[in-house]
């Protein structure tokens, strides 16, 4: 495919969307005269892109986007009677902004710097009961973190106090209120099975290997039934060659 390195670079990337032969047949609406028939090629154009790439007719507003890219296309000075509004496409020419990367280490690496943000964020609300059920939110988001990364069951006394320092101390919660409220808990931590049913399980389990010794008695039994191989074996053969020596004529005495 080649590409008129004359076109601006957004054109170009038109252009690489729909390929070399659809950008062709725009270039030629602007020999057509007839704004009425050149408009009636234009939409048959639509309708060509439409078929070739099915996938876009699932796309909001494909109609608006399509009619517009093929009158950037076939050039603004060319007059279409498009059923929607066209529109100059937008050049962004300035430079985006530089993406401020964090050059300080969260306080606690088990946390990281979004726990900061939060707590900075829940620093704004006056103080009150929002601010605490911020604050519990927090603490709650904490104690999943803690588990993730030390792998063990972090106390609410060690998350309430990692939470007062990280906030400077503003940010404070009733233990005894945590605990009983039950704020840190999780809704999809899994129970631990009630030692009742542990006694079942070993009863089970000594149950099924009585099973399978009684079973392994009964197969040695029948084993021990049962004849050697190599004995029958050595009995097949016997009566093969008794039987090929029947089937032999007898030579008659010289």
């Amino acid at each position: 495919m080649t590409e008129t390195p004359s076109l601006p670079f957004h054109l170009q990337l038109l252009v690489r969307e729909y390929g070399q032969s659809t950008y062709q047949l725009i270039q030629g609406l602007a020999q057509i005269e007839d704004v009425a028939e050149r408009t009636r090629r234009a939409a048959g154009i639509v309708q060509l892109i439409l078929r070739l790439r099915p996938s876009l007719r699932e796309q909001p507003d494909i109609q608006t986007r399509l009619w517009n890219h093929v009158h950037a296309l076939a050039g603004t000075e060319v007059t279409l009677d498009a059923p929607v509004p066209l529109t100059p496409p937008r050049l962004h020419t300035e430079r985006p902004k530089r993406v401020e990367y964090p050059r300080q280490a969260p306080k606690l690496k088990a946390y990281g710097r979004g726990i900061e943000a939060l707590i900075a964020k829940a620093l704004t609300i006056e103080e009150g009961a929002e601010r605490e059920q911020a604050a519990a939110q927090i603490g709650r988001t904490m104690k999943f973190l803690y588990r993730q990364h030390n792998k063990e069951n972090a106390k609410d006394l060690t998350i309430i106090r990692h939470l007062a320092e990280l906030s400077g101390g503003q940010l404070k919660l009733d233990a005894q209120a945590v605990a009983d409220q039950g704020l840190f808990e999780l809704a999809n931590v899994p129970a631990t099975a009630s030692p009742s049913q542990q006694p079942a399980r070993a009863t089970s389990g000594q149950g099924g290997n009585r099973f399978e010794g009684n079973r392994d008695r009964d197969n040695r039994e029948r084993r021990a039934d049962r004849p050697e191989s190599g004995q029958g074996n050595g009995k097949k053969r016997d009566k093969k060659r008794n039987k090929k020596f029947r089937s032999e004529p007898q030579q008659p005495p010289q």
